[in-house]
């Protein structure tokens, strides 16, 4: 099962009480060097209460205990 869905089934909203959300996983540039060269290896995940609109970020490498994205990053150094 996807880290998403996991997220997705046991969600409650701090804020409201709400029990649906939507996630987004967003990438997302560092500074110096990857910043100039639109390297963008630091993936988040965006979870935000379908009731009331709050959201919470999650750093999905800690939720799944891996490093991932690191061939996208990869690949945005060619076809940027």
């Amino acid at each position: 099962m996807r880290i998403e869905d996991m997220i997705e089934e046991r969600f409650v909203c701090v804020k409201c009480g709400g029990n649906h959300c939507e996630t987004k996983e967003v990438s997302m540039t560092g500074s110096g060097l990857s910043k100039m060269f639109d390297i963008q290896h630091n993936h988040f995940l965006f979870v935000s209460c379908s009731n009331c609109g709050y959201v919470e970020v999650f750093n999905p490498d800690i939720l799944k205990g891996k490093k991932s994205g690191q061939l996208g990053s990869i690949l945005d150094v060619f076809f940027g």
